[in-house]
């Protein structure tokens, strides 16, 4: 009998161990998760970038021929209340003159409404052209005037080393004076 008792001790104590290692590694593994999960949340975005995922502008005070900044995402975006002449311009642009050839209708939502992200595709610059002061190139748009590139009144890159159109952000009209851009 004492055999028997025997061997059944070392199988309690290797339950018991079993037992003991399963809380052991549970206890640390809620311990590496509660420790890693303050780390893994500051990775989220924060309330105020996520308050700047979109933006609403008001269109009222924007003139015909005039135009606004306004920042979004950290990036200043250009809204121009075109006037028909630069409607006019940006359409009769020829094609084959673009280095970027995307037509103006394809460009806007509204013919006088044009909204553009303001860095130039260069080096990431902002243009000139916003001010009425401001130079506006050759093409009556906006100029670049770190290297030159000039853009027309429908933000297109027509002369200078940039590669590429201003880009267009995604805007919807929530009513027909006002933009939410995002």
């Amino acid at each position: 009998m004492a055999d028997s008792m025997a061997q059944a001790a070392p199988q309690d104590g290797e339950t018991r161990r079993d037992f003991l290692n399963l809380v052991t590694a549970s206890f640390a593994a809620v311990g590496v998760g509660a420790l890693a999960w303050p780390f893994i949340s500051s990775m989220n975005p924060a309330r105020d970038v996520l308050a700047l995922a979109s933006t609403e502008i008001d269109l009222k005070p924007i003139a015909t021929g005039s135009a606004v900044t306004v920042m979004w995402r950290g990036k200043p975006v250009f809204v121009r209340n075109r006037t028909a002449q630069e409607i006019q311009a940006a359409r009769q642009a020829p094609m084959s003159e673009l280095k970027d050839p995307q037509a103006d209708q394809a460009r806007v939502k509204k013919d006088n409404w044009l909204v553009l992200v303001g860095v130039c595709t260069h080096l990431g610059c902002v243009p000139l052209g916003q001010k009425p002061t401001d130079p506006r190139g050759d093409y009556g748009g906006w100029f670049c005037p770190c290297h030159g590139s000039h853009y027309d009144t429908s933000g297109r890159i027509r002369k200078g080393p940039a590669p590429a159109n201003l880009a267009v952000p995604d805007y919807t009209f929530t009513s027909d004076t006002q933009i939410r851009v995002g």
